[in-house]
């Protein structure tokens, strides 16, 4: 057997690919639009993002059914399937894995409310029940969009179902594939922010200062066990074989984070996809309120400064100039603008004559009532090019700005020389390696040179596309015996450079 299958359920896409293992070559994928979004107009409007976790199934079986359709003739190959998912969000199931609410994903702001009769925010509510000393143990602080904190408003609004057990998506999508009850593993537990992660267990007195029913959490397994085997129904839904093995999943930073770096002592990785996210991996937990400490499969933790200034943030600035084209010039475009935008933003000057952007638009993990600003607007740059310029150097400075922190607490590389004179902090200098992951830095030729120049180092990226899948499947073949561990199956990774400081 030396075929594994890595499947990643995502925000916008879900994909699946088949790795073969004699010489890490992707052998076939097949990526599919995640088009659940049940959420209302009115509640749109309002913040929210609610999914039907059934169709995020269905969509994800056709998935696997072109990706074996892909493999015909070599099922007798395949070793096992592994699995990752958007972190945060929950759905709450109930027997036979009958969805009681919508899957609320990590996009949802309903966290962000004011408490009937108070000043105070949900999230602050929350915050204030479990405690300042919490995220000495957590590795974060709640935050709007995480599963506790969901569960947090909805049983403050009197809504939370009475009975069930809470779902990570891709803990989900795993029970249904082997009938097996819902089960998780830290690194998506660790997304909820009442998981003691050094205990390796939830925190059952802040579970309770929130007034949860423990009940609620399910069961933590470790990351990449073996979970149980395909159904004979799932068999027949995906096009996989009966008995295949499936292995518990693991968060998508984690799993970006083994299908993007061969060598975790050493590397930086900047993954911007949805969001944005800089991580790097660490022996030792650290306190830092800029920064998440997430477990890693197999020990050890990864440092995170999770943002929210991803493809979302550009996709908000081609919804402007798609509106401006539609709205006052009476024309739709016919396509997406990411390429005009990209190329009109390569041609303007660096430093976009003086324009910056702040790019908050939907605040920070710490800050999440910051939004985002313009400065230094001048008749010379109001226009597309230096708007779009501003923005992706904004969202630049964010990467290096969460490097900055991580390097704080890995003092174990001496800084290099700064890129192009410009002084730098430690970041730098904290890992002999940049690598960039995520489809918002394999589009955009002129982010990842900026994030490259930002952060002095130059930009490698995989040369597989979907980093996500490509971990998963890592994962699952360690959890087969194919790898005696994660770091001897990450020797399969090769690299292109793509930006350069």
């Amino acid at each position: 057997m030396s075929i594994v299958l890595g499947l990643d359920l995502g925000t916008t896409t879900l994909t699946a690919l088949g790795l073969d293992l004699r010489g890490g070559d992707v052998l076939a994928s097949r990526t599919v639009a995640n088009q659940a979004d049940c959420t209302s107009a009115a509640d749109r409007a309002r913040g929210r993002s609610e999914w039907d976790i059934r169709v995020i199934a269905d969509r994800a079986c056709e998935c696997l059914r072109g990706l074996a359709g892909s493999l015909a003739g070599r099922t007798g190959d395949l070793a096992g399937i592994g699995l990752t998912g958007q972190q945060h969000g929950v759905v709450v199931v109930g027997p036979e894995l009958m969805p009681r609410m919508p899957f609320v994903n990590w996009q949802d702001r309903r966290g962000e409310e004011t408490v009937p009769g108070t000043t105070q925010t949900f999230t602050e509510r929350a915050r204030e029940l479990a405690g300042p000393e919490a995220p000495q143990r957590t590795g974060c602080r709640l935050a709007t969009g995480y599963l506790a904190l969901t569960l947090f408003w909805l049983k403050e609004n009197g809504v939370l179902p009475s009975q069930g057990t809470a779902c990570f998506v891709g803990d989900y999508f795993a029970a249904l594939l082997t009938g097996q009850g819902p089960a998780t593993d830290a690194t998506f537990a660790a997304s909820a922010g009442v998981f003691d992660v050094a205990a390796g267990e939830w925190a059952g007195e802040l579970i309770a200062a929130l007034g949860l029913p423990a009940s609620l959490f399910p069961e933590v397994r470790p990351s990449g066990a073996r979970l149980g085997a395909l159904t004979t129904e799932m068999a027949a839904r995906t096009g996989l074989p009966a008995g295949l093995p499936v292995f518990v999943g693991i968060g998508d930073n984690q799993a970006s984070f083994l299908g993007s770096v061969a060598d975790r002592d050493n590397t930086l990785l900047v993954n911007v996809g949805t969001g944005g996210q800089v991580a790097a991996f660490s022996e030792t937990f650290a306190v830092d309120p800029a920064l998440e400490t997430r477990p890693f499969p197999g020990g050890g933790y990864l440092l995170v400064n999770a943002g929210l200034s991803g493809g979302r943030i550009y996709a908000l600035l081609e919804g402007f100039f798609r509106a401006v084209a539609t709205e006052v010039c009476e024309g739709a475009p016919a396509g997406p603008l990411y390429a005009a935008m990209n190329q009109l933003a390569a041609g303007a000057p660096a430093g976009a004559r003086g324009l910056r952007c702040e790019p908050f638009f939907s605040g920070t993990r710490q800050q999440p009532g910051l939004r985002a600003s313009l400065t230094g607007l001048s008749a010379e740059n109001f226009t597309p090019a230096h708007l779009t310029r501003a923005l992706l150097e904004g969202m630049a400075r964010t990467f290096r700005s969460g490097a900055e922190a991580i390097g704080r607490h890995l003092p174990r590389h001496k800084p290099q020389a700064p890129a192009r004179g410009r002084p730098l902090a430690s970041a730098p200098g904290l890992c002999g390696r940049l690598v960039g992951a995520g489809n918002g830095l394999r589009e955009n030729p002129l982010l990842a040179r900026l994030v490259a120049e930002e952060l002095g180092l130059p930009l490698f990226t995989p040369l597989h596309r979907e980093e996500a899948a490509f971990g998963a499947a890592l994962l699952a073949a360690v959890g087969a015996g194919l790898f005696p561990d994660l770091s001897s199956a990450a020797r399969l990774l090769r690299y292109a450079q793509r930006g350069e400081s």
